[in-house]
């Protein structure tokens, strides 16, 4: 996919996030985002993160609590830097072994690695060990943690937002849309990361009610809440925000941001 992409347009492309740690071995993610970036010619950023049960419990590995994940993150991150270097790795680490291996293709500059994070541990995390910080809520706490995290070069750093919302001109059936798409979007705590089948998911989401959705998901074509949603990441410190559509009208969308919300918002 991003081979296509790389052919296909000029803009930058990032991954949000890929999980180096569990299902699929950071020596291989590093593979894969170095040829990802010399085909990108550049324009490649490897946003990482300490996975979700859903995807990375299918080895049959134990799910490890939180703290070991930012643990396995961590060294995970190390492991991959030096192998975009170009040399020959040998790494006997607390939780992954590498033996005497070398990435052939890499790009002129190592890739850059955003870590996202959604709690002050991760946060830190980020500042600490990466090149960016992404995370899919306004939370000016998590940003200023990412910030002193990062030391007198926090400020140079990108803090990343993800914000998803359910354009349409009748915001009733955008939010059912929102509501049958993304219930998800609603649960709260820590349950995204540790439930381990979609039918768990479903369940789950069987307690999320519209209204739940409503007031996470701006849903309509109403201009100013679209800008006040991105507004509110701007206020919070973050540097870019992604804009997610809930929903098939994906033109609409595009448009209705070009021409109503992007001309009001602020910087």
């Amino acid at each position: 996919m991003i081979g296509a992409l790389a052919h296909a347009t000029s803009l930058p492309v990032q991954t949000a996030v890929t999980c180096p740690t569990m299902r699929i071995h950071p020596a291989i993610v590093a593979q894969a985002a170095a040829t990802s970036a010399v085909l990108l010619e550049g324009r490649f950023r490897l946003g990482v993160g300490s996975g979700e049960a859903l995807n990375e419990h299918v080895l049959g590995d134990r799910w490890p609590p939180a703290p070991i994940r930012l643990e396995m993150l961590e060294e995970a991150v190390m492991v991959m830097r030096q192998l975009f270097e170009g040399r020959r790795v040998t790494h006997h680490g607390k939780h992954y072994t590498v033996e005497n291996a070398r990435l052939y293709t890499v790009p002129e500059e190592p890739v850059p690695i955003d870590i996202a994070a959604f709690g002050s541990a991760a946060a830190a995390l980020a500042g600490r060990v990466g090149d960016g910080f992404i995370t899919m809520t306004p939370d000016a706490e998590l940003v200023a943690r990412f910030r002193r995290g990062s030391g007198a070069g926090g400020n140079s750093k990108p803090a990343r937002g993800g914000l998803k919302v359910a354009y349409g001109p009748d915001p009733d059936e955008a939010l059912r849309t929102a509501h049958r798409l993304w219930p998800t979007e609603a649960l709260p705590g820590e349950l995204l990361s540790t439930l381990t089948t979609p039918g768990q998911f479903e369940q789950a989401a069987q307690l999320v009610t519209p209204e739940r959705v409503a007031d996470e998901v701006v849903c309509g074509d109403d201009a100013e809440a679209h800008v006040a949603a991105l507004n509110a990441y701007a206020e919070a410190g973050f540097d870019t925000v992604y804009v997610n559509q809930i929903g098939p009208d994906q033109r609409g969308f595009f448009d209705f941001y070009r021409t109503k919300v992007l001309p009001q918002v602020a910087g």
